[in-house]
């Protein structure tokens, strides 16, 4: 019997359409013929099947089936392809482990706590893992910039706590500056984080669990063109990626042992990406993604690629992992 898989897409925030076109590589790549699977949208105003042809059926909150000619379908697994709220946060996966279907990403808590970057920051800094400066601000609090730029320097970033995909990050480089890129990441999230720049080479690590084993996948060097690796440099070709990074073997060994470290710590299952900057020799952690890009150019990809994992095998692992 062939397994029902249901792939989620699109999601409630700034990262739909890019969530959309992570959902339609899964699709296209899941091997047909072990499984059946199906397009699902999950948006603010519509959760429906999506049909070859377009026909959209309603999702059933109830137990997340839908009917089609008057025959009930249900899923054996979900597979998560949702970056951001609610697939990245936690929300979505509170609801599947009520209902006890089984998913792709790690329970609900780990990626609620992986998605909010200043908690995710409090827990890996307690084992001791290398951190930028920082200052949290949520909306309404009063503040002072001079306390501010004190603390963290210039240039700074300012970033949306809870968010991906570079939305809402600005680069600052003088104090003028710093009350606009707020505001700018206002219109993402409530709450605010504010980082000291930190002068290294940047790389981006992948860490998912394959065939039962926690693996780290070849590292990435992020060259971007702009100031930052922002929206630009990640999806419209203003960055050049490197794979396997440009690292001495010390390097790589260093990066490579903390990438699993922080999975650990976090507790983590399922994809991961996360982002370090090297500063002189010492790896410093950034960010975890849970649900990254999934498309053939995406970075994640790109690594398994390389160590001869194909697109179809890594979809496939995802699901044989969560329902095992």
């Amino acid at each position: 019997m062939k397994k029902n898989i249901a792939i989620v897409m699109g999601g409630y925030s700034s990262e739909v359409n890019i969530s959309l076109q992570s959902g339609a590589v899964v699709y296209k790549h899941l091997n047909k013929e072990k499984y059946n699977t199906y397009k699902v949208h999950i948006l603010s105003n519509k959760w429906v099947v999506v049909d070859a042809d377009e026909t959209e059926y309603p999702i059933d909150k109830n137990d997340f089936s839908f009917t089609k000619n008057t025959t009930k379908i249900t899923f054996d697994c979900v597979f998560n392809a949702i970056h951001g709220n609610p697939g990245e946060n936690g929300s979505l996966l509170a609801y599947f482990d009520l209902i006890k279907m089984k998913h792709t990403s790690a329970p609900f808590y780990q990626m609620a706590l992986t998605f909010n970057k200043r908690d995710s920051l409090s827990v890996v800094k307690h084992y001791g893992i290398p951190t930028a400066k920082s200052v949290y601000i949520n909306q309404g609090d009063t503040f002072s910039t001079n306390d501010i730029i004190q603390k963290v320097g210039l240039p700074c970033f300012v970033k949306p706590n809870n968010a991906g995909s570079s939305f809402g990050i600005s680069k600052v480089h003088t104090i003028e500056k710093l009350i606009p890129a707020i505001e700018k990441a206002y219109k993402e999230d409530s709450e605010i984080l504010i980082e000291s720049f930190l002068d290294g080479t940047e790389v981006s690590v992948g860490v998912i669990q394959y065939k039962g084993e926690t693996t780290v996948l070849p590292i990435t060097e992020i060259v971007s063109e702009n100031d930052f690796f922002d929206y630009e440099a990640k999806y419209l070709g203003k960055s050049n990626e490197i794979t396997p990074a440009r690292l001495t073997e010390q390097q790589e060994a260093k990066v490579r042992e903390i990438a699993k470290k922080v999975y650990k710590i976090l507790n983590m299952s399922g994809f991961s990406r996360s982002e370090y900057i090297l500063v002189n020799d010492e790896p410093h952690f950034l960010e975890m993604n849970t649900v990254p890009g999934l498309t053939e150019a995406s970075i994640l990809p790109q690594q398994a690629n390389e160590v001869g994992i194909s697109l179809s095998e890594l979809f496939e692992n995802a699901i044989e992992m969560a329902i095992k």
